[in-house]
């Protein structure tokens, strides 16, 4: 009987002393587990896997921009018609639509023989004037000297004057259809004329055919300068107020990857076009070279530059309506490996443009100091979700 009591005895003090055991373990435990609200540990194993990245918050130039539409275009000097000044029929081409041409180069040669016609009319005419001109000098030495009279003098004079007006009257003609009449002579008369460029670019239409006539009025060849295009963009009514020259536009081609081109906003229309907007015009900066005219451009215009305090768009998260950052807290030492905290600190968020959004931070947020996870904040607000500890 005493024997039994006593192995009673004995089972009843072990089994309180493991209960108190497993209580402080329990306890210590719960200790290790209990995390500051709104922050989430992880070892350097899951702080290499979740691909983070500190650094800190940035005095960016960020920019409120306007959406809008539009076309590439070329400014007046840089589209060209070209025409004959006289018709004739075309003897020679050797151009298609995209062939690249050069300032003074030959695009067509043109015959005629009415060509033939003003060429002997301006050769004669210049004789006569040579001596037109020696007989007024011989008339006025002699109506100096009284031996003739002021009449013979004077239509001398008249007939000098007329033939000269002529001689000048054709160089001019001679000149519009491209010779030069100072080196034209008999043995040079030509039946064809040359039509040449008069800019640098590339060949956008041909209207004509070897042995077709043109007339005047009509346009042999369209040539652009592609060197200088613009862009032509139109913008709605109620936004006028917020453009204005000299303001930065990126811009680029629906449906096309590829890096953003910029502008320049040089002229505002005056004008609402019958669809309520204005015009805007900009010119390209370093214009790469499948811009062609008439392309469709999606455009963002900076209507203001100021510097705010920034970081990379996917530093800030967006959950519940609110937006927030993870900051980093502490580095401690849990048992035998070392790990981080870091904080979930909400902020308001701002413009965006360039990979970077505008953040307005707590007053007690110190920038030189604090950094901020820039790369892996998902994960860790994965992390968070899954442990539960979304007190926020």
């Amino acid at each position: 009987m005493k024997t039994n009591i006593f192995f009673l005895i004995m089972i009843f003090s072990l089994l309180v002393v493991s209960c108190k055991n497993k209580s402080k373990s329990t306890h210590e435990s719960d200790e290790h587990e209990v995390l500051p609200p709104n922050t989430v540990e992880m070892n350097d194993d899951q702080y290499k896997a979740a691909g983070i990245e500190l650094g800190q918050v940035e005095h960016k130039v960020l920019s409120n921009v306007l959406k809008v539409n539009g076309i590439v275009n070329v400014p007046p000097q840089n589209f060209v018609s070209v025409s004959v000044n006289m018709g004739g029929f075309v003897k020679s081409t050797d151009l298609v639509q995209g062939s690249p041409v050069t300032k003074g180069q030959v695009l067509a040669v043109i015959e005629n023989p009415e060509f033939i016609e003003l060429q002997q009319n301006y050769l004669e005419s210049k004789n006569k004037l040579e001596f037109a001109e020696a007989d007024y000098n011989r008339q006025k030495d002699l109506y100096k000297e009284n031996v003739n009279s002021a009449k013979t003098y004077q239509l001398a004079l008249s007939e000098y004057k007329i033939l000269k007006i002529k001689v000048f009257a054709l160089e001019q003609k001679l000149a519009l259809i491209g010779i030069d009449a100072k080196q034209l002579e008999e043995e040079k008369i030509t039946s064809s004329v040359s039509v040449v460029s008069p800019i640098n670019g590339y060949v956008k239409t041909v209207n004509i055919n070897i042995g077709k006539y043109v007339n005047p009025t009509d346009v042999m060849f369209e040539i652009v300068n592609n060197q200088k295009l613009t862009l032509e963009l139109s913008l709605f009514e109620k936004d006028i107020e917020k453009v204005s020259i000299g303001q930065k536009i990126r811009f680029s081609m629906p449906n096309k990857s590829g890096k953003k081109q910029t502008a320049v906003v040089y002229q505002v229309g005056k004008t609402i076009g019958d669809d309520k907007t204005v015009k805007v015009y900009a010119s390209i900066d370093n214009e790469a070279q499948n811009l062609l005219p008439g392309m469709y451009v999606n455009a963002l215009i900076e209507t203001s530059n100021d510097s705010t305090t920034s970081l990379p768009d996917e530093a800030v998260l967006t959950f519940d309506d609110k937006h927030y950052i993870f900051t980093y807290f502490e580095r401690k030492k849990e048992g035998d490996k070392e790990v981080t905290l870091f904080k979930l600190v909400e902020v308001q968020k701002g413009i965006s443009n360039n990979g970077f959004t505008e953040i307005i931070l707590p007053k007690d947020f110190v920038i030189e100091k604090g950094k901020v996870v820039i790369k892996g904040a998902y994960n860790l607000l994965s992390a968070m979700k899954n442990a539960g500890d979304m007190a926020c």
